[in-house]
């Protein structure tokens, strides 16, 4: 019980740690209290207590007067984009700061207007805001693609298209596992030439088809047998959903598919990190694998499969088909 309670100063150690960038600096050695401290420009008998507390977390351990990674302080650090989300969750803990007020709907939260390309096309019109989110996005990707790919089976796909796809991170991975299928983009401006970047790097921009664009505002494009919608609905409200959802059913062909990939709730992450987040965006939510299916469904789809996540707090699948 008394761990419930503490959860709040366990978020702040965490915080604190990689800002600190104390991760990085014990990948690869240990170092003292006083290293660390010298460092961070902390007072070291601070400096200790931060420490003490990593090492309560599990993130760090303690031999020797000497501070290390634990296996799941390695974790934090190997992880791509983890680190990313920790540091600016600042945001997030100010929007919390008064619970009662956040959840009766009387706080005007901050993270609306760190993450303003939710609110459309218009709001997303500079590239430094749109690269700021792709950039996190696309760093902690790597994980989101890998459980997706294990979870559905793309083969004999001709050509899939990624809407809201940003710099092409989850179209590299599938570009990597199946080297046969046509890939197409379809995001906003701004992201488009990232993606084009990243590709042209691959020496795979032959395969790579981008077509600029708002889901909001435009129709999509088609000729894909599947789309792909990773970590997009959350960002949305259902009305917005619904309407994505009926267009990528216009754009697909009979037989074709839809794979939802994005954290969900009916687990912890879900319930507990992502429902608020979304909450404090101000426009989204996070939704449950089934309710996911009942939209896809009264838009259209059938034959839904969910299949098992490997890890739920990456991200979970809904797959479902346009039979007629």
């Amino acid at each position: 019980m008394f761990d419930l309670v503490a959860g709040f100063c366990h978020s702040q150690i965490l915080m604190a740690l990689v800002k600190f960038d104390i991760p990085a600096q014990l990948l690869n050695h240990d170092a003292s209290v006083t290293q660390l401290a010298h460092r961070a420009k902390v007072p070291v008998e601070r400096m200790k207590v931060l420490l003490d507390g990593g090492v309560a977390l599990g993130l760090l351990r303690y031999r020797r007067e000497q501070y290390g990674l634990s296996r799941r302080g390695a974790a934090l650090a190997g992880v791509p984009g983890l680190q990313g989300m920790i540091r600016h969750h600042d945001v997030l803990y100010r929007d919390l700061s008064d619970p009662v007020a956040f959840f009766r709907g009387e706080v005007e939260t901050e993270l609306a207007d760190f993450w303003p390309y939710v609110f459309g096309a218009g709001a997303a019109r500079d590239p430094e805001t749109a690269r700021v989110y792709s950039d996190l996005m696309s760093d902690s990707q790597g994980l989101v693609a890998a459980d997706t790919l294990s979870m559905v089976d793309l083969s004999g796909t001709r050509r899939l298209m990624d809407v809201g796809g940003g710099t092409g991170a989850f179209l590299a991975a599938v570009a990597r596992t199946y080297p046969k299928i046509d890939l197409h983009l379809f995001d906003l401006p701004a992201v488009a030439p990232a993606a084009r970047h990243r590709f042209d790097g691959m020496q795979e921009s032959h395969r790579l088809t981008i077509t600029p664009g708002s889901f909001r505002d435009d129709a999509l494009p088609a000729g894909a047998d599947i789309i792909t919608l990773v970590r997009v609905l959350y960002d949305h409200a259902d009305d917005t959903v619904m309407a994505l959802l009926k267009s990528v059913f216009r754009s697909l062909p009979t037989g074709g598919r839809l794979i939802v990939s994005e954290p969900m709730t009916g687990n912890r992450a879900g319930d507990a990190y992502f429902a608020l987040y979304c909450m404090a965006m101000r426009t989204g939510r996070a939704r449950s694998a089934s309710e996911i299916a009942s939209l896809a469904s009264a838009a259209g789809f059938d034959r839904i499969v969910i299949p098992r996540a490997p890890r739920p707090f990456v991200t979970s699948v809904v797959e479902c088909v346009k039979s007629s």
